[in-house]
């Protein structure tokens, strides 16, 4: 794969420009509202606002870093390896978000390198063509990479304009995602095209890319399975379960689960406590995707019926859980810790069709998983997961609601010790073996036909 010259990108498509351009101006306005309207629950969406428009940076501007663009949380943990690797290079990093939880979720993990400036951590502007112009002379980077999804039309036809290197990395594509992109004709066609290049997870993707006339592109795996577990949170994990099972207890999690799937997850929790199947109760973990929904949850727990218990209320790690049903995860960043401490995790996005969230760091675990038919965002790894004996799919028919089948599913496994053992073994195989994306992404990029010095 080679890196275009300035004329070979996909044109910017004029017209449909100006209009897209017309109507970020004309909604400018309700994206603050949307801020003010956020800041109700953290007043922290009120923080860095000129940032969006391009403008207002505290810190002494460091140019010609590698710039990494991590839109939310699932991005920025993927990006870790990444820029740690570039780190070690002796390369400082403008790394970029577009959610509060992505950009405290970078600060969580390069809190030391953002003090000592190896690291700037900013908000993406708006894609307005005046803020994306400013970001680009004020920061200067010398190389660009967006992960996953992520393709803002003025940034990306910008690069391409200017002969800044942007490369889509870690990057995947639905079906449907697809489709929608050839809706937009030439024009969303061209945006993708304007890429200096893709370097896809799977081979899945790589085709829906080749799909709209995409030409660079690699197929390199996918960062997750590079992202190391924190090792606190794991031993924090590994001590919550050794005292669920010393009082002969099991363990599900429900990860990040999406509006809709709570009630399904706990219809199916009380026809499994009802069904008295068990000598002693298992307990549910229900950890929402989002922390804005966590009151929210919390109260769909209480009207079930459940005796629950926020995780923030514990000063420690969870003790005693004795006489409870349900904890809710209303924390950030200790997933590693809920899954060390499950003995098998229902994943959400997959109940309902939101396309399903990541299996990897279950598997890295050693938690065998339980997948919804929804899991189009992590094709490739839920197949895969699935063929290894990891995962398994909730299996059911059209006479099945959605929480008899995740009861029966669930019933089937916490009665079969030998086999919850077999799947979390080959859980952690498949997670091992599928390491080495960021070595193969850097690799790919340093063949290209650019210098970074």
């Amino acid at each position: 794969m080679s890196v275009n010259s300035a004329s070979e990108y996909g044109a910017r498509p004029r017209v449909w420009f100006a209009v897209y351009q017309l109507l970020w101006h004309l909604l400018l306005p309700l994206a603050f509202i949307r801020l003010a309207w956020r800041a109700q629950h953290s007043f922290a969406y009120m923080h860095h606002i000129p940032e969006h428009l391009g403008f207002g940076y505290d810190k002494p501007i460091k140019q010609g870093s590698i710039w990494i663009h991590a839109v939310s949380v699932g991005e920025t943990r993927a990006a870790q390896p990444l820029i740690e690797a570039y780190l070690a290079r002796g390369e400082t990093i403008l790394l970029t978000h577009m959610t509060l939880n992505g950009r405290r979720t970078g600060k969580q993990l390069f809190a030391k390198e953002i003090a000592s400036g190896q690291i700037c951590q900013v908000y993406l502007p708006y894609d307005l063509c005046w803020s994306v112009e400013h970001f680009l002379k004020t920061f200067k980077p010398k190389l660009g990479l967006f992960m996953e999804t992520e393709a803002w039309p003025t940034v990306v036809f910008r690069c391409a304009e200017i002969g800044l290197p942007l490369f889509l990395v870690n990057a995947r594509l639905s079906e449907r995602s697809a489709r929608r992109v050839n809706r937009f004709g030439k024009a969303g066609r061209a945006l993708f095209q304007a890429f200096a290049g893709i370097l896809a997870q799977t081979d899945f993707d790589a085709q829906r890319y080749r799909s709209l006339d995409v030409k660079n592109i690699s197929i390199v795996g996918n960062l997750k399975f590079d992202v190391p577990l924190d090792p606190l949170s794991v031993e924090q994990g590994k001590l919550w379960k050794k005292e669920l099972h010393e009082s002969h207890r099991l363990m599900v999690c429900a990860a990040s689960t999406r509006d809709g799937e709570e009630a399904i997850i706990l219809k199916a929790w009380k026809d499994l406590l009802l069904s008295n199947a068990f000598e002693t109760a298992p307990l549910l973990c229900l950890v929402p995707r989002h922390p804005e929904r966590f009151a929210e949850v919390a109260d769909a727990i209480h009207s079930a019926g459940f005796k629950f218990r926020r995780r923030t209320k514990w000063p420690g790690i969870p003790r005693d859980c004795s006489g409870l049903d349900v904890v809710l995860g209303d924390s950030m960043g200790e997933m590693p810790m809920y899954y060390s401490a499950a003995d098998l995790v229902v994943m959400g996005g997959s109940l309902l069709p939101f396309g399903g969230q990541n299996l990897i760091e279950a598997c890295a675990a050693g938690c065998p998983v339980l997948l919804g038919e929804h899991t189009y965002n992590f094709q490739q790894a839920a197949l895969d997961a699935i063929q290894t004996g990891a995962a398994k799919l909730i299996e059911g028919d059209l006479l099945l609601t959605e929480s008899i089948a995740l009861m029966q599913a669930l019933k089937a496994l916490l009665l079969n010790a030998a086999e919850l053992a077999n799947m979390s073994q080959a859980a952690k195989t498949y997670s091992i073996d599928h390491q080495g994306a960021t070595q193969r992404i850097l690799a790919a990029l340093d063949q290209q036909n650019f210098s970074l010095n």
